[in-house]
C-alpha cells in the first residue's frame, strides 16, 4: 500500500503539480482538503506519512473563523493522535528568517517554499519528512 500524503493547499495549480508528481513520480497516494474536521479525521485515521501545509489559506474556516496553516499544524501538533505526523510547511513566506520562526511557532518538521519548481527537489524533501522505514 502506497503512503498516503495530505495536500492542505488552497492555490489549485500547486495542488495540480504537488499532485501529479507525488502520484507518478513518487508512487504515493494523495489527499487534499482544506476543510478542518477532514484533515483532522484524515490525520487521526494514521494512514498519513506526512502532511504538505500551505501557510496562507485564502478560504479555511474553522468554527466560523477564518484559520490558516499555522493554526492547522498547531492544532495537529497539540493532539497526542495526530502530533507523531511529519508537517511540511509550504510558503511563499521565505524572507529570512521566516523559517525558523515558522517551525518554532508550529512545531512543523520540515519548511518548503514556494513556488516549487523542481519536481526532484519537491521529492527529495517530502522523503526526507517521511519517518525511517516509511
Amino acid at each position: 500500500m502506497p503512503i498516503k500524503i495530505l495536500i492542505v493547499e488552497d492555490d489549485p495549480i500547486n495542488v495540480k503539480f504537488m499532485q501529479i508528481v507525488l502520484t507518478r513520480k513518487g508512487g504515493y497516494q494523495v489527499a487534499v482538503s482544506e476543510d478542518v474536521a477532514e484533515i483532522m479525521a484524515l490525520a487521526e485515521s494514521g494512514d498519513l506519512g506526512v502532511i504538505i501545509m500551505d501557510i496562507s489559506l485564502s478560504r479555511t474556516l474553522y468554527e466560523g473563523k477564518k484559520v490558516d496553516g499555522i493554526f492547522i499544524t498547531k492544532m495537529l501538533k497539540a493532539n497526542p493522535a495526530t502530533a507523531h505526523i511529519p508537517v511540511i510547511l509550504a510558503t511563499a513566506h521565505a524572507m529570512s528568517g521566516d523559517r525558523e520562526r515558522f517551525l518554532a511557532e508550529t512545531g512543523a518538521e520540515h519548511y518548503l517554499s514556494k513556488p516549487i519548481h523542481d519536481p526532484d527537489h519537491f521529492l527529495a524533501e517530502v522523503r526526507k519528512a517521511l519517518p525511517v522505514g516509511a
